[in-house]
Formats: C-alpha cells, sequence, structure tokens
C-alpha cells in the first residue's frame, strides 16, 4: 500500500551525540525501557506538545502528558540539561521550553514517527492528477495538492527540458537573423524557443534542419540530441555538409536549457501566519524570495539526485529567507528518470510525522501519472 512506503530522508547536519554524555541518555536505544531512556521520551513528548499547540512546554505539563514516576524538579532538571546541549530554549522568562533548530533535527532525524498516509488522501491526490490534461497541468495540480493537505505551500519543479523526449520539431523562420523553434515533447507539451543567429538561414535551410532532426532523433531526450550532434561536429567535421552545421547550431540554441528553469508554488497564502512572529518584512521577504527563484531552484537542484525524501530545517537550506522555514523535498520522474523535485514548505513547526509521507506519496502518484502520460 502506498500510505505505508517506508520513508526514507537524508539527515541534514544533525548532532547524533546530542542525548549523550552527563547523564543524558543517547537516543540509539529506541525503546522507553530502561530508566534512562525518560530523557528520550521527555524531549520527544515536548516536542510533539509545541508542534501540537504552538506553546512553550512546562515541566508539570509535561509531566502530565508522559505520566512517568518523576517528580516537576526532576523533570525542570532534564529540560535545563537538554537546554544547555542547544535542543531546547526558553523564549520567555516563564519555565516553558521550545524546540531550537537543532532540536528538531534530532526529533527528526531519530525520534520521528510518521503516520500512514491514509487511503482517503491518496485517492483525493491520484483522482485530482488523473483529471490532468498534460504534464504542464500535472505538475499545477500536483502542487496544489501538496498545499492543501499539508497547510503549507506546495513547490513543484517544471520538468527539465533537456530530459523530455522529443517527438517533432519545426524551424520558422521571422526574418534573416531570428528563427522560432518550436518543439514539440513526447509527453505532449509544445515549447517555443527565439533564437538568434548569427548567420542568415533561408527557409529551405530551415525545412531540411528540422526534417534532419526528426528523422535522426526522434524519441530521444533533447540532451542527447545537442551531445549527439555536437560530437558529430567534432568527430567528422571535415565531412560534414553545410547543413548539417547549420543543424547543430539551430539544435543547440533550441534545445539549451533555460537558465533558472521554473517551478510552479501554491498555498503562498498559508504562509501569512508567519508574519505573527517574522512580522509584515519578514513575509515580503520571503514572497520576494519566491518570486526571485534562483536561489530555490539552487537549493532544489542540490538534492537532485537524491532517492529519497530530504529535509532542510531553517538555516541548513543555506538560504536566508528560510530561516525560521522547513522545506521536505523528494524526487519525481517519468519512465526510471528524474525530472524534478517537489517540496512542502512551512514553518519549522509542522506536523513532519504527517508531511513527510505526504510528500513521499504524491511524488510516487505524481511520477507514475507522468509515466503513464
Amino acid at each position: 500500500m502506498i500510505g505505508d512506503a517506508r520513508i526514507l530522508y537524508k539527515p541534514c547536519g544533525c548532532d547524533q551525540r546530542s542525548f549523550d554524555a552527563e547523564g543524558v541518555n543517547a537516543v540509539a536505544d529506541r525503546g522507553y525501557k530502561q530508566p534512562m531512556d525518560r530523557t528520550q521520551l521527555l524531549f520527544k513528548t515536548l516536542v510533539e506538545c509545541y508542534i501540537r499547540d504552538g506553546q512553550p512546554v512546562g515541566s508539570r505539563y509535561l509531566l502530565e502528558m508522559t505520566s512517568l514516576p518523576l517528580s516537576p524538579a526532576t523533570v525542570r532538571n532534564v529540560m535545563a540539561q537538554l537546554e544547555e546541549k542547544g535542543l531546547l530554549a526558553a523564549p520567555h522568562t516563564s519555565a516553558g521550553r521550545v524546540p531550537t533548530q537543532q532540536g528538531y533535527r534530532l526529533f527528526v532525524d531519530r525520534l520521528l514517527t510518521t503516520e500512514a498516509v491514509n487511503e482517503e488522501t491518496v485517492k483525493v491526490i491520484s483522482e485530482e492528477l488523473s483529471s490532468a490534461q498534460s504534464p504542464g497541468e500535472l505538475v499545477q495540480k500536483a502542487s496544489a495538492c501538496l498545499a492543501e493537505l499539508s497547510r503549507h505551500a506546495g513547490l513543484v519543479m517544471v520538468p527539465r527540458r533537456d530530459l523530455v523526449d522529443l517527438r517533432h520539431i519545426e524551424f520558422v523562420r521571422l526574418d534573416e537573423r531570428r528563427v522560432l523553434a518550436i518543439v514539440v515533447c513526447a509527453n505532449g507539451d509544445v515549447q517555443n524557443q527565439l533564437i538568434h543567429t548569427e548567420r542568415p538561414f533561408g527557409e529551405a535551410e530551415l525545412e531540411q534542419a528540422g526534417n534532419y532532426l526528426n528523422h535522426h532523433f526522434a524519441g530521444k531526450n533533447l540532451g542527447e540530441i545537442t551531445r549527439g550532434l555536437l560530437c558529430g561536429l567534432r568527430d567528422d567535421q571535415r565531412q560534414l555538409d553545410h547543413l548539417l552545421r547549420g543543424t547543430v547550431t539551430l539544435a543547440e540554441r533550441a534545445f539549451a536549457p533555460k537558465p533558472t528553469g521554473d517551478y510552479v508554488l501554491s498555498g503562498e497564502a498559508n504562509l501569512v501566519r508567519l508574519a505573527e512572529t517574522g512580522g509584515v518584512d519578514r513575509l515580503q521577504e520571503l514572497f520576494q524570495a519566491f518570486t526571485a527563484k534562483r536561489d530555490i531552484l539552487h537549493l532544489l537542484d542540490r538534492c537532485q539526485q537524491s532517492e529519497g525524501v530530504e529535509i532542510y530545517i531553517g538555516a541548513e537550506s543555506g538560504y536566508a529567507p528560510f530561516g525560521d522555514l522547513t522545506l521536505v523535498t523528494a524526487p519525481y520522474g517519468a519512465n526510471g528518470r528524474v525530472l524534478g523535485r517537489l517540496a512542502v514548505i512551512g514553518p519549522t513547526r509542522m506536523a513532519y510525522q504527517r508531511v513527510i509521507p505526504l510528500v513521499e506519496v504524491t511524488a510516487n502518484i505524481l511520477s507514475r501519472a507522468l509515466s503513464s502520460s
């Protein structure tokens, strides 16, 4: 069942020794049977309570939630130890504690129990994506599903152009040094690329170039076509005629990747709540970052080759506007080939146990939909 799939993700900067030393129990021992395991249980419960309620957690409330046979003073002592290790912080003068970025990382990597995505949610995503009429619409609907179901922002990278297979290409002469390349992809997308050329191309020459590419390279992805033409030019340069030289020039520019790529973002309004803690300036900075796109795409490209879910908490992204946000991302593809990544962006105080499997399941369903299309 999809919802029971094993969740794989890459730890990003967790100090695995955070619970070790000075009487604070190691997390590696998973059960809560030994007396020292009370630290794990107290910490895990505190993080879960803060994620659920959004309020600093005090020792008495924590003791009530865990039902451990301890005194409030003992619980306060454990919380103080965790604070010294940088896992908890006291935002006010009260005794309540909240998890830090380091605390969230340890919780996600070693204590989190994920929830299986229920069949009804899987059905909703599958039916929504099955109604899409094109790969572009699939990406749009996947982004909207992530935003609605996670109640955060959903982001899906548009598939890379150089990984899309060619069905047909046509070159249209606009004037002496401008050519419009119309690329029809095997997935049904139609991409138009304006080409500025160093020399004039006649209509007959453009038709011959299109015929050559359609005959020799239909069914290959755009990156393979460019590499094949350029290798052919280098290996047999003296024997290539004028037509093929022109075809190489046109193809190289028609199939060149766009400089920044693109993505589809949904649910930006779900991040408005961040203004409550970060102020209006903080919110404006975030939306400007979404508009700029470049840094977000660079962040997603960093984990492009990963096979599973990756989680970036706060400053781990290396991207200033994400200082108090978490990015949960997973790859999607078609026919065994990774085409891009999708993600949920939300506050560090997100329901990780629910969002992580949601991201993975959505990536799996999108991949199947793209493969079948």
